[in-house]
C-alpha cells in the first residue's frame, strides 16, 4: 500500500509540474512577438504606467511609473532598446532612499539630457495642501540608467499655483534651447521657465512664474512636442482608475498657448484593453516615423494599478491634424533609431 501511495504521489507531481509548464510556456509563447517584426503590446512585463518615452543616442528609453499602491511605489525602472523590439530593464534607477523628502508614491517621469547630465523630473507624496511635504522633484546621473541622485535637496515645486496639483510633470526643450516644465492635476495645467541648471525658474516678463494653459477637458498628464512650427500640447481626460481614461489635443502657435482642444485621438478599445491614457510621443526623425507610449488596462482588469504599459504608431492627416490611434496587440514594426 505505502509503494502505491508512493507512485501516485509522484505520479501526481509530475503531472502538476507537466501542467505548470505547459502554462510557462503558454505565457511565455503570449508574450513573445508575434511575426518576429514587432515587440507586441505590452512592451514588456509587468505593471507599469505613465510611460515616458525617449531617444538617447542610438537606443528608445521609456521611463514609467511602477504602478503599485502609493506606498509601494517608492521606485522606478527603465527600459532600453535599439529597436523597439528588444528591451532590457535597468531596475531602480531611483528610489526615495535616494530622496530625503520622498516618502511614498513616486510617479510619471519626465526626462532630459543637458550639458552631458541627465535629469530626471517626478512627483512624489501626492500632496493634498500646501501644508504637505512633497511636490515635484529633480533627480540627475551621468547615464540614462542611473543612479539618480536628488539634485536639489527639497522638491522643485511644493505648493498649488492656480489650483494645480503638483503632479504630472513634463519637461519640454523648445528650439531656441528654452526648457519648460509643464505640469499640473486636479484639471489645472501650468507652465514656467527652466532656470539653466533647474534649479529653478525664471519669470516671464510681467513677474510671474506659473502661466496657467489649462484646455478644456484637461484632467492630467500634459505633453508637448513641435511639428512644422506648430505646438502639439496632448493631455489626459478622465479618471485614471475607469475604463474611460483617454487622450485629447490643441494646436497652438506659442507653447503658452491659447490651446483650443482640437479633438481625442487615444482611448479604449472594448476589443483590445480599457483606460488608454496618460502618454508620451516619440519622434524618429531620420526616418520621421512617429510613435505613441501609453498605458492601458488588459480587458479582464479592474485593479486600478493593472495597467501595462504599450507603443503604437501615430500619424498625421494632410492638415497637420492627428489621426485617432488604433490600439493594437501587434505594436510597431522592428525599427532601429538611426
Amino acid at each position: 500500500m505505502r509503494i502505491l501511495l508512493i507512485i501516485c504521489f509522484l505520479l501526481g507531481t509530475v503531472l502538476q509540474v507537466s501542467a505548470q509548464g505547459k502554462s510557462d510556456a503558454k505565457k511565455s509563447a503570449a508574450a513573445k512577438p508575434a511575426n518576429g517584426k514587432t515587440s507586441g503590446n505590452p512592451v514588456f512585463p509587468g505593471w507599469y504606467a505613465d510611460p515616458e518615452g525617449i531617444i538617447f543616442g542610438n537606443e528608445y528609453w521609456i521611463y514609467p511609473t511602477y504602478s503599485a499602491p502609493y506606498e509601494e511605489q517608492v521606485f522606478m525602472d527603465a527600459f532600453s532598446s535599439p529597436d523597439l523590439v528588444n528591451w532590457t530593464k535597468h531596475s531602480r534607477i531611483i528610489d526615495t532612499a535616494s530622496i530625503g523628502w520622498a516618502d511614498s508614491a513616486m510617479w510619471a517621469p519626465s526626462i532630459i539630457e543637458k550639458d552631458k547630465k541627465y535629469y530626471l523630473f517626478f512627483g512624489a507624496n501626492d500632496i493634498q495642501s500646501d501644508r504637505a511635504l512633497g511636490g515635484i522633484g529633480v533627480a540627475v546621473a551621468d547615464n540614462p540608467a542611473g543612479p539618480f541622485k536628488d539634485h536639489l535637496g527639497k522638491p522643485l515645486v511644493d505648493k498649488f499655483h492656480n489650483g494645480a496639483q503638483p503632479i504630472d510633470q513634463f519637461v519640454f526643450r523648445d528650439e531656441d534651447g528654452q526648457h519648460y516644465l509643464i505640469y499640473g492635476g486636479w484639471r489645472h495645467c501650468n507652465i514656467a521657465k527652466l532656470n539653466d541648471d533647474f534649479t529653478g525658474f525664471v519669470p516671464f516678463e510681467d513677474g510671474t512664474t506659473f502661466k496657467e494653459v489649462t484646455p478644456e477637458g484637461y484632467v492630467e498628464g500634459p505633453f508637448m512636442f513641435r511639428k512644422d512650427g506648430k505646438y502639439y500640447f496632448m493631455w489626459s481626460e478622465g479618471g485614471w482608475g475607469g475604463p474611460n481614461y483617454q487622450v485629447a489635443y490643441a494646436i497652438s502657435d506659442s507653447p503658452m498657448g491659447p490651446f483650443k482642444r482640437v479633438d481625442t485621438i487615444l482611448k479604449q478599445d472594448p476589443k483590445v484593453a480599457t483606460g488608454a491614457g496618460h502618454h508620451s510621443v516619440i519622434h524618429n526623425a531620420a526616418k520621421d516615423k512617429w510613435f505613441i507610449v501609453y498605458h492601458r488596462r488588459p480587458l479582464g482588469e479592474t485593479a486600478a494599478n493593472h495597467r501595462v504599459t504599450c507603443i503604437d504608431k501615430m500619424e498625421f492627416d494632410a492638415n497637420g491634424h492627428i489621426k485617432p490611434v488604433k490600439i493594437t496587440f501587434e505594436g510597431v514594426p522592428k525599427l532601429k533609431v538611426k
